[in-house]
């Protein structure tokens, strides 16, 4: 029985799936870049803003514009 062969999501290296420690990623470096990006924001679903998003926006702004002053 052959082995599953995948790339790895971050640094597309291929890896033998059942080798793979880290599913999906190659390595523990490629999981915490990946984490990375979640934490930062980069990965986005296009879409319009909910309300919560909208509302700690402007609290947000208010706060600036509050320091400013």
């Amino acid at each position: 029985m052959s082995d599953l062969v995948v790339r790895c999501p971050i640094c597309r290296a291929p890896v033998k799936w059942s080798e793979i420690r880290w599913r999906p990623f190659c390595s523990e470096r490629c999981k915490l870049v990946d984490l990375g990006h979640w934490a930062s924001g980069s990965y986005r679903i296009p879409g319009e803003p909910s309300a919560t998003e909208e509302g700690e926006e402007e609290v947000a702004a208010g706060r600036r514009d509050s320091r400013n002053s």
